[in-house]
Parts: C-alpha cells; structure tokens; sequence
C-alpha cells in the first residue's frame, strides 16, 4: 500500500506547536515530509483505538510525535498493560512488542516492521538456555527482559540493568546463569559477590563504544559528564561517570548541573533527552540502532490503516513467560 499525504494549510496549522518543540532535532526542510504522517497518525489512532508505546531510542517525530507513552521496554510493557484500548502499537523491536504481549495476552499488540530485531535477543534461543540449564543442574536462571517470549519462558525470574543486582541477590544463592549480555553480567559481577555464569551476546550499537573515545572527547570538553550505559564494555563503563539504566540516565540528567552531556547509548535517546533540557549541550558521536530506525511514521501508519502484523504468541510460553517477568516486578520493587 503506497501512502502518499499532503502538508496542507491544516496539517502545518495542527503541527506547528510540536515542530516549534522538536525543531532543533529535525531540520525545517523535513517537516513537511513528516508532519502530514504525524497528524494522520493521531487522528487514525483514536478512530481505530489504538495506543501507541515508543522506546527511548525511537526518533523524536515518533517519540513526541505521535506516541502515547514512552520509556523503557518493560516499563512500556507493564503501562501497556493498563490502557483502556484493546490494541497497542509498539514503536521498539521485535522482543519488545512480545514483552507487551506477555504483560497484555487479551490485547491486539502490533510491531509495525517485524525485521526491527536484537542483536542481543538474538544472540541467544530456549534451546541454548535448556543446554545450559542441563549443563549447570540446579543453578537459577535469571534472565534479561531484552530476551524472546521463548527465552524467558525457559528462565526462573528476569531482571532489568537497573534491577539486575538486587534481582540476583534475592535468590540467596551463590551462583546464577545470567542471560544473555556479557557486559551487563561483568558489571553485574563487580556489583555482587554471587558468582554469575554469563552468555556471549552483546548489543550491537553499545559495544562499539570505546574508552579511546571518550577520552578524546574529555580533551575537548574537560568539564564533560559521561553516562553510560551497563551493556557498554567495561572499559568504557570505567570511563564513564556515572552507569545506569536509561531510565537512570535520564534522572542522573535531570539533576546534573553538568552543561556538556556524553550519553553513551543510542544517538536518538540523547535527540530526546535534549528537548527536554535545551540548556544542556549533548555531545554525540552517534551509534544509531539500525533496528529501532525501521520503525517509520510511514509503517506505524500503514500498520493502523491495514490492522496488520500482529504478534502471536503460543499461550503456554505466554504464562511461562510472564511468570518470569512477574516474578521480577514483585521482587524488583
């Protein structure tokens, strides 16, 4: 289905407030390429009843654009949960839209491009976690929300990077498999004395973040505060300032009186983070998730028009699943 929609008088009247927003991260000369998207979205979405959830990495037309709720992936998920509308559109990956569906089985979740992956979730399948299981008899499993439906039904308890260490540390044992990033398990182990039997997967946009990097950019910017994010590698996290979750980086923001910003994260999470804080310059060398960029306005609205590319999910790995996830939530507190 091709879509192609007009920036007539009324689209620009409509939108002029949200650009007025957004314009110092997206050029004046894409606004009339975007804005009709945005405000066909939002008046679909209420015809059709439909929420739409985005993560922190999605651009900032789609973020302020047109979603309805942002944040992390299990925070939208369990918010996901609480809407009134039998149908949620996920504007994050793959594992994300299946997390929704976990927390939300009787809703309608759609993913409007299922080749937005994971290299992290698909670093690992059950049938690894079954094999590691075999091999380590009697040793919980606590895996990572950034994981399949399949994976997490096969896991004792998930865990979140902000909630990881207390997480592990509630099971009172002395040894967990920790699944599946490696850099989140090595900065785990510096967190607990729980000895932690880690998988190789790795984010694809975190790990090509250098310690080299950031001293450079201290060169330049000797007052510069770096955040990173724990699946950055270690010496990177070394680096930094200050580590956490994104929803700890974005707090660490909201009270710094830092004035130069170095996210170490997705390029499009500091875009965001900035409109909100037009005072704080937000250093970038940007490493954006080729995964989370194929969620478009173009098929976020296509997907609505159509009523297409639902997630299904076998019900028995739904509750299996989400009896991991509950587990955390209850503990995770």
């Amino acid at each position: 289905m091709d879509i192609n929609l007009e920036f007539t008088t009324e689209v620009e009247t409509k939108t002029n407030e949200l650009y007025k927003r957004i314009q110092n991260s997206i050029p004046k000369i894409e606004w009339p390429t975007l804005a009709p998207y945005i405000y066909e979205i939002n008046q679909l979405k209420k015809d059709k009843g439909v929420t739409i959830l985005a993560h922190n990495y999605q651009s900032p037309e789609i973020y302020y654009g047109v979603a309805d709720i942002v944040g992390d992936s299990l925070g939208l998920a369990i918010e996901g949960e609480k809407v009134k509308t039998d149908k949620i559109l996920m504007c994050g990956v793959h594992f994300m839209a299946e997390t929704a569906k976990i927390m939300s089985p009787e809703k309608k979740v759609v993913l409007p491009n299922f080749s937005a992956g994971c290299s992290l979730a698909e670093s690992i399948t059950a049938e690894d976690v079954r094999k590691l299981k075999k091999d380590n008899p009697g040793i919980p499993v606590v895996t990572y929300v950034n994981t399949s439906a399949d994976v997490k039904a096969e896991t004792d308890i998930c865990c979140t990077s902000a909630n990881a260490v207390k997480i592990i540390e509630s099971l009172k044992v002395k040894k967990v498999i920790f699944l599946p990033d490696v850099y989140l398990a090595k900065y785990v182990a510096t967190k607990t004395n729980v000895e932690i039997i880690s998988w190789n997967g790795k984010c694809e946009v975190h790990e090509q973040f250098t310690d080299s990097e950031i001293f450079e950019l201290r060169k330049k910017y000797p007052s510069l505060k770096v955040i990173s994010h724990p699946e950055c590698p270690p010496d990177v996290i070394k680096a930094s300032d200050f580590t956490g979750s994104t929803g700890s980086m974005i707090d660490y923001v909201k009270k710094t009186d830092a004035k130069d910003i170095f996210l170490v994260t997705e390029c499009s999470m500091s875009d965001n983070i900035q409109i909100e804080n037009p005072d704080i310059n937000f250093v970038k060398p940007c490493n954006l998730c080729p995964h989370m960029k194929k969620i478009t306005l173009k098929n976020i609205l296509q997907s609505i028009k159509e009523e297409k590319n639902f997630i299904e999910i076998d019900d028995k790995i739904v509750s299996k699943a989400r009896g991991a996830i509950e587990k955390m939530i209850v503990v995770g507190r």
